[in-house]
């Protein structure tokens, strides 16, 4: 209860004092206070694609800098489409830029740069902390700090790759791989023979993965992947693919090695004397009933992002093929590298979690 009070104490504040930290921002903010629509204008392009494009009048009041206290006008262009653009209203705080050029008799005028969205970001993180530490409780809490431990490990091994481009991206993610897996595991499960088990069972699946991916596209000579989205990079994009097909498949092996390993040492746990073949059997029927659930999840968690790309180019009457190739080859890829992991994943889990419950039964 102190613990879930101290958790709440900290939520109202931080809550209070993100709708009070204009100072901290070095960009002027304004708070939407009038918002009046002034015209409305329909168009169709070439394709037949209709849209209408809405003017808004908005007047906002300065929430720091030099300006504080004054009113600014500003003007607003938005689309029903919303693909660059949004509608604004009253209570909104917009990051601003002014109009410097004015004479003293003039009214502040300024445009919209962007909104001010951290007080709904804080909001959904807490909702997010809230309900791991309900559902998970301790577990929950360690979930957490694994979670915030390995978002700045990723940021501090990118930093590294900025700074030192001539070291491989693939090795530098490669070790804080290492790193996410034991942090995550040792952490959520602790220091017994389930999370080490888990923990091999994940690094060797990722890397036979990782590796069949790789002779594949060696194979093939990369034909059919399109990297135009990643042509902007200035260094190999082959690469920064690789290391993020190693990344993104972490997760989805980690999940299911775990999953083996809780499962078979369950098992072992309930019964000290089951027979190794009863652990296979039940370990294999395990692996089956997750195999199909967790592909599906990868596949559909790297296709989504892709599908406003994808209506874009058809609502613009590209051909079919072109837009999926153009928008789905390599999300294609980074799904089929990782259900390569997960499959692999199963077998490896089960061996590797039936080597610990044998040393295990040994000791005893």
């Amino acid at each position: 209860m102190v613990f879930y009070t101290l958790s709440i104490l900290c939520f109202v504040a931080s809550i209070i004092f993100v709708q009070h930290n204009y100072s901290l921002y070095e960009r002027p903010i304004a708070k939407v206070v009038k918002v009046e629509q002034v015209e409305t204008t329909e168009s169709t392009d070439m394709h037949d694609n209709q849209d209408k494009l809405t003017t808004q009048h908005i007047i906002a009041e300065m929430k720091n800098g030099k300006e504080k206290g004054k009113s600014i006008h500003l003007t607003n262009e938005y689309s029903n489409s919303g693909a660059y653009d949004q509608p604004y209203r009253v209570g909104n705080e917009l990051f601003v830029s002014i109009d410097h050029d004015l004479t003293k008799n003039q009214e502040l005028t300024g445009s919209i740069k962007d909104v001010k969205r951290d007080q709904y970001i804080l909001f959904a993180a807490w909702v997010f902390i809230f309900i791991l530490l309900i559902v998970g409780k301790k577990q929950g809490l360690f979930s957490i700090i694994s979670l915030a431990v390995n978002a700045l490990l990723l940021s501090y091994a990118l930093d590294i790759y900025i700074q030192h481009p001539n070291i491989s991206l693939v090795w530098i993610c490669g070790v804080a791989a290492v790193l996410f897996t034991a942090i995550s595991l040792l952490l959520v499960n602790g220091f017994n023979e389930k999370t080490y088990a888990a923990i091999l069972a994940t690094l060797f699946a990722t890397l036979l993965s990782l590796l069949i991916t790789y002779f594949v596209l060696w194979l093939t000579n990369e034909n059919g992947l399109r990297y135009e989205e990643m042509q902007f990079l200035t260094r190999p994009y082959q690469m920064v693919f690789m290391a993020g097909l190693f990344v993104g498949s972490l997760g989805a092996v980690m999940d299911v090695a775990i999953t083996m390993s809780a499962s078979i040492f369950a098992l072992y746990e309930q019964n000290n004397d089951i027979p190794i073949k009863a652990l296979k059997d039940s370990g294999l029927d395990i692996g089956k009933d997750i195999m199909g659930t967790m592909t599906n999840i990868l596949f559909f968690a790297y296709i989504s992002g892709t599908i406003p790309m994808l209506i874009l180019y058809l609502k613009n009457a590209s051909p079919l093929g072109f837009s999926l190739s153009m928008n789905l080859s390599l999300e294609l890829a980074r799904a089929l590298a990782g259900g390569i992991g997960i499959v692999l994943a199963i077998p490896i889990g089960l061996y590797v979690s039936i080597y610990f419950v044998q040393r295990k039964r040994r000791s005893l």
